[in-house]
């Protein structure tokens, strides 16, 4: 089964005004990771499509995307494929390739349709894409690991970079996640903008009866959206994007847009947050 929703683009005065459900309504993913459905949200923020597959045991098939408006999702695009579940099997092109936890799977542009299948927990990312790139399994050990942070400023962590220029080419999707050592909780603080690319990040690994506050917007204009287990939000270019839980969490962060640059940032002092 196949579920699809459209976010569109706003710009930054028009986010300020907007009340905790409308914010939620524009910004937040939830529903993900259900048993036997592929879930699609395609963004209108660089065109950046997100969502999950979880076949369950089974197969599911994902093929025509009506909103990336080709006969299918990868005539035109590349994917990067995130598994946070039990080992499974994703097939392209007719090989099939093994993932476990932890690992991505890139596909490159006009790979044709994709299958998912035994107990993965997939979540699916895909960026319009200009040249094809070859499809390959990213292991944890072929990632680039980057320890920062301390424990007195609760941000301990460290970041593995799976789909990035020092491990695997891509168009423009870039992508990997975040762990958390014990008892911090801080993400991406100091804060920062990069308006040459959009974000989304996937909050997992997170306890059920736990949350993480989600920082968004203008510098000078901050509003949060208060994310459970499981739960993506989509980081416009013009907004930060931070966040502190009520405990450790791990997030996969993912940008498209004009470059691949991993440390193209633009800093905001944290006295400078309003």
């Amino acid at each position: 089964m196949l579920k699809t929703q459209s976010r569109y683009a706003i710009d930054p005065a028009t986010a300020k005004t907007l009340d905790t459900d409308q914010l939620r309504d524009h910004f937040h993913v939830g529903g993900l990771f259900a048993d036997g459905e592929i879930s699609l949200v395609y963004s209108h923020y660089d065109r950046l499509i997100l969502g999950s597959a979880v076949p369950k045991g089974g197969a599911l098939t994902l093929d025509k995307v009506a909103e990336a408006g080709t006969p299918s999702i990868l005539d035109r695009r590349e994917m990067g494929v995130l598994n946070i579940g039990d080992a499974g099997t994703v097939e392209v092109g007719g090989k099939k390739y093994q993932i476990d936890n932890g690992e991505v799977l890139y596909i490159g542009m006009g790979s044709g349709p994709v299958t998912f299948s035994g107990n993965g927990r997939y979540y699916i990312l895909s960026a319009p894409a200009h040249q094809t790139y070859p499809t390959t399994l990213i292991k944890l050990a072929d990632a680039r690991r980057v320890e920062m942070g301390a424990p007195e400023t609760a941000n301990e962590r460290v970041i593995i970079q799976l789909l990035h220029p020092d491990v695997h080419p891509s168009c423009q999707l870039v992508m990997g996640y975040t762990q958390f050592a014990q008892g911090s909780v801080w993400n991406t603080m100091p804060a920062h903008t990069h308006d040459r690319r959009m974000e989304a990040y996937l909050y997992f690994q997170l306890p059920e009866e736990q949350r993480v506050f989600h920082m968004m917007g203008e510098p000078t204009q901050t509003r949060h959206i208060i994310m459970a287990n499981e739960e993506a939000v989509i980081s416009p270019p013009w907004s930060i994007h931070a966040g502190a839980g009520t405990s450790s969490y791990t997030f996969c962060w993912a940008m498209a847009g004009d470059n691949v640059d991993f440390t193209d940032m633009d800093m905001i002092a944290i006295g400078d947050l309003r």
